[in-house]
């Protein structure tokens, strides 16, 4: 199968990921079937669908006459079988959960015609992991999304063992087509790049908290204003290219000897939790989270990464 053969996109999952996935083929031009276990679910993500699309219009960043034929494109069904059995390409963003994961890829194995891939959009887990009790292991991937993935343009695709070079490039095509940037990785591994980084990330700043070294208020100061606003233009890779691999190996000669190496979570995670101060959700954190604040932190990042889409 070629790209060209891809008609009819199916979305298995309405949520915070699932819906923003299917708006982006919608837009695109192709015919998407959404899935959820209740009709009000796909109602909620038809309205967060179309709120959406007017926040992007009104930015500039789509034309308002294309709205309507977008959402025209939607169609919704609590029945996977009624999504599935004719779709080119399937989506799965269901809530991170291994055995959920297998049952679905191996009724959708059943279901599906037998040129369909099936993709995973799943943080961590891998791809032979989730496809184990299907038998079309060489058209299973994971393509992952990054949130809210109609405006971040990054998809990872992570191949199993399995997979052949086919499924990788056609997909990688498919995505190239409705405006995304594929990043194919190389072998299958936890986490595979971005959730690895950001893990590696969250691991040290958690670190330098608990050592009193800094506050997380000042973590986030030092990021949003240094290096956070590098990595939105240059990879890391590219940014020490500039400054030279000797400088770098006489930064950190002293310096990787003090990072945190834990392969435990840090206590002080593990606290945050057991004491209910989850973040937003609890509204307390590191932070006290009103209604007003939490919307003024998701208007700051929407509006940034607007501007970013706008700007290409």
């Amino acid at each position: 199968m070629t790209v060209d053969g891809i008609r009819q996109i199916a979305v298995i999952g309405a949520g915070l990921m699932g819906h923003g996935i299917a708006q982006e083929f919608a837009y695109a031009g192709y015919r998407v079937l959404m899935h959820d276990v209740t009709d009000q679910h796909l109602e909620t993500a038809r309205t967060e669908i179309e709120k959406n699309l007017n926040v992007l219009a009104e930015n500039a960043v789509i034309e308002k006459g294309n709205i309507a034929p977008t959402l025209r494109r939607i169609q919704t069904a609590t029945e996977l079988s009624a999504v599935a059995e004719n779709a080119d390409f399937i989506v799965e963003a269901v809530t991170e959960n291994l055995a959920l994961k297998q049952g679905i890829f191996e009724e959708l194995d059943a279901i599906c015609p037998p040129h369909t891939i099936l993709a995973s959009n799943t943080t961590a887990l891998m791809p032979s992991q989730i496809g184990v009790n299907a038998q079309r292991k060489d058209q299973i991937l994971n393509t992952h999304y990054f949130n809210p993935p109609y405006l971040i343009p990054l998809v990872e695709l992570i191949r199993s063992p399995d997979t052949s070079d086919e499924t990788v490039a056609v997909t990688y095509d498919l995505l190239t087509a409705i405006g995304k940037t594929p990043a194919v990785i190389d072998k299958e591994a936890l986490g595979f790049v971005g959730p690895r980084l950001q893990a590696a990330l969250i691991r040290e700043a958690f670190a330098i908290v608990e050592q009193g070294i800094a506050s997380a208020e000042t973590v986030d100061l030092v990021v949003r204003n240094s290096f956070g606003r590098r990595l939105s233009v240059a990879g890391p890779f590219e940014v020490f290219e500039l400054a030279g691999w000797d400088l770098v190996l006489a930064a950190f000669e002293d310096l990787y000897k003090d990072l945190n190496s834990s392969a435990n979570i840090n206590p002080l995670l593990r606290e945050m939790v057991d004491s209910g101060k989850l973040g937003v959700k609890s509204q307390e954190g590191f932070y006290s989270w009103t209604d007003d604040k939490i919307q003024e932190l998701r208007d700051r990042m929407n509006r940034a990464l607007i501007q970013q889409a706008k700007n290409g």
